[in-house]
């Protein structure tokens, strides 16, 4: 009933979003002779800010066309290597002929970049991987919001999230390495401890965990503290609802992204509601500049994706509630979870002093986890003052993070000559 509310809301708002961008327009004319003045910059501004907060937010363009590769400009191009109804894997292909100019025409590591499957497109990884473009072979994953899968393809839930990190790992090749970003961190370190075990010629060389909840027992947070608060039956009486017509995806029970979109906002609502405030009056003021680094910022913050009844619930129970994978009970497929049977996959943990998501230590407890592997496969690393998005992208990421973990993964690749790093 509440996805069909949510839906009605922003259908009857229609008309009042028509009349704002119709006076947005107006007022915003060069032929317009009251355009500059302090009433017309007004309401250009709150016409343009309404429109905004109740326009829908649809999937981003990643809009990754080139990169610096040594100075030099290199085309790329997004090719969809592999797919399922739930998932493609992008592959961000670099122009081999720039690639030749630069310098780099020897083979250059393969990484996987797991994006979150928790609210928001892919896309939001788009500074992440341009950071991994300068110097690597990249792939992405690229998850499907829910309500546009239709009921005849089927459930997916945490487990097939895992079997499709191994599927992509195989078609991508051997030895690649994995970048889980945030939420994917148990199920990457659980596809690659099944790899491993199996001695897939095609498991990871190295995995890198960032701000991911591997044991949400330690440093809990707001996150983790409602996780516990709440019986897993609140979460299914709550937290779940069918997607309505017409979306392809009508009928299936799924855990609605405005609804994750709405805690996240919570968490910082102040801090939100001053970026609108100050964003209409950079509009009034005429700064343009300004208002478009808004506008850039919040296309990609409020444009979200839905996850479906199974998979919410899953992650939910068994890696907020009852903590499966650190307590070594997780069992995939009816076969237990070894991490500690890994031998030669390169792990690296990356954490954000001032993470309000997964608290310091949640991620580094991965390496307890993985004992089987030797010292020099191992390294931690905490970026001081950064917050949970800032441990992927950003400025201290580009500078402080991303070569540590360029400098990790050409340690740990067998292929790689490390005379060329």
């Amino acid at each position: 009933m509440l996805y069909s509310l949510y839906e009605a809301g922003y259908y009857a708002a229609t008309p009042l979003r028509m009349a704002a961008l119709m006076s947005r327009e107006f007022w915003s004319s060069p032929l317009n002779p009251a355009r500059e003045t302090e009433l017309g910059r007004s309401l250009y501004a709150a016409s343009d800010l309404y429109a905004n907060l109740t326009r829908r937010y649809g999937k981003p363009a990643w809009g990754l066309d080139e990169v610096s590769v040594e100075g030099r400009p290199v085309r790329v191009t997004a090719e969809t290597a592999w797919s399922s109804p739930w998932v493609n894997l992008l592959h961000f292909r670099r122009d081999p002929a720039g690639l030749a100019a630069a310098g780099r025409a020897a083979p250059e590591p393969k990484v996987l970049i797991v994006a979150p499957l928790s609210g928001h497109h892919a896309t939001l990884l788009r500074g992440t991987v341009r950071a991994f473009l300068a110097d690597h072979e990249v792939y992405v994953t690229d998850w499907a919001n829910a309500r546009d899968v239709p009921l005849g393809d089927g459930p997916f839930d945490f487990h097939d999230y895992i079997d499709r990190v191994c599927d992509m790992l195989g078609e991508i090749g051997p030895r690649a390495h994995v970048v889980a970003v945030c939420q994917p961190g148990p199920a990457v370190l659980a596809a690659a401890a099944l790899m491993s075990e199996d001695r897939d010629r095609n498991r990871p060389a190295s995995i890198t965990l960032m701000g991911s909840p591997i044991d949400a027992r330690l440093s809990p947070t707001v996150t983790n503290r409602l996780a516990e608060a709440r019986p897993f039956a609140w979460f299914q009486s709550n937290m779940i609802y069918a997607v309505p017509a017409p979306h392809p995806g009508a009928g299936r029970r799924v855990y609605p992204g405005f609804i994750q979109l709405a805690a996240f906002l919570s968490m910082n609502l102040e801090r939100h509601q001053a970026a609108h405030l100050q964003y209409l009056q950079q509009l009034m003021a005429g700064d343009g500049d300004s208002a478009e680094k808004h506008l850039e910022f919040y296309d990609e913050y409020l444009s979200v994706l839905d996850l479906t009844e199974e998979f919410y619930l899953q992650t939910v129970d068994e890696v907020f509630q009852r903590y499966l994978l650190p307590k070594g009970e997780l069992v995939h497929r009816g076969r237990q979870v070894r991490p500690e049977r890994i031998a030669d996959i390169g792990l690296l943990t990356v954490e954000g002093e001032n993470d309000d998501i997964s608290g310091i230590g949640q991620t580094r407890a991965a390496h307890e986890l993985c004992r089987g592997l030797p010292p020099e496969l191992k390294e931690d690393y905490v970026q001081p003052g950064v917050g949970h998005y800032g441990v992927f992208n950003g400025r201290r990421f580009e500078a402080e993070i991303y070569p540590r973990i360029r400098a990790f993964i050409r340690r740990t690749d067998p292929g790689f000559d490390t005379t060329r790093a």
